[in-house]
């Protein structure tokens, strides 16, 4: 892979996706390709970035501002992001700031101009997880990237087998289902749906990704199978309490905590 200051010579023979899943040990929760945002208002860079990135395999989105870089992290729910420390808009530890309020446990990876040991400390200190100064090599990001995806999956794998939303919880090592401490029956094709919802909470998930992690077959007529086991879950789950399985009307389906 070329340094930022190089042309795609390497990056560039490669196809997005050329190694898809090419870290086999990086994987979302739901076996989909990790999620990278890049927040930088140079387009070659990110296009650059972008591109070294999909190459692992990895689900990547970009924007050019700090107000964007918000918006899609809030939407897209990633599991890492790269920061430019300077932008048009926010300053980038605002961002960081923002993000964090939305996702405490995001790893962030600071791009930084400045060399300064007092910046680098900053970035730091404002709860950055590393920092790369430019220019870098491509290589340097995705290796920095995976030490920090790793350092996340470790702990999520360590706590992965209790899955908590709100009161509900789902033990994955003895398939119990809880809602405020009362147990919830649940057939097995039931448990797979609630552990797939519970796994990407206040996510809207579309019907046709719900047959896929769930049923395995591509979406095809086959909507009225999710609508049903949803209200199979919703009669378990959401009677008689707070509504945690919402419809989005024409989007799909959301689990979040009752308000």
């Amino acid at each position: 892979m070329p340094t930022t200051s190089t042309s795609t010579q390497s990056t560039g023979a490669a196809t997005p996706g050329a190694r898809a899943g090419g870290d086999a040990g990086l994987r979302r929760a739901d076996g989909a390709p990790v999620r990278v945002l890049v927040v930088d208002d140079e387009p070659t860079l990110t296009d650059l970035l972008a591109m070294a990135l999909r190459y692992e395999g990895w689900d990547v989105r970009a924007a050019d501002n700090g107000l964007t870089g918000v918006r899609v992290a809030r939407e897209f729910r990633p599991d890492a992001v790269v920061l430019d420390v300077m932008l048009p808009d926010l300053d980038g530890l605002e961002v960081l700031h923002r993000l964090r309020e939305e996702d405490p446990h995001v790893p962030v990876l600071f791009l930084t101009a400045k060399d300064a040991v007092e910046d680098r400390i900053a970035g730091l200190t404002a709860g950055g997880d590393d920092y790369v100064t430019k220019p870098f090599s491509l290589e340097e990001v995705v290796a920095r990237l995976r030490g920090l995806m790793r350092r996340t999956v470790a702990t999520a794998v360590r706590s992965d087998a209790l899955l908590v939303v709100g009161d509900l919880t789902l033990d994955e090592d003895s398939r119990e289902v809880r809602r405020d401490g009362d147990l919830v029956t649940l057939t097995a094709t039931e448990f797979e749906l609630l552990r797939f919802l519970m796994r990407n909470p206040r996510r809207v998930l579309s019907k046709a990704q719900i047959l896929d992690r769930v049923w395995s077959y591509d979406f095809g007529g086959q909507a009225n199978v999710v609508e049903l086991y949803i209200s199979y879950l919703r009669k378990k789950i959401d009677a008689g309490r707070p509504q945690m399985i919402h419809t989005m009307r024409g989007a799909g389906y959301v689990l979040k905590p009752a308000s």
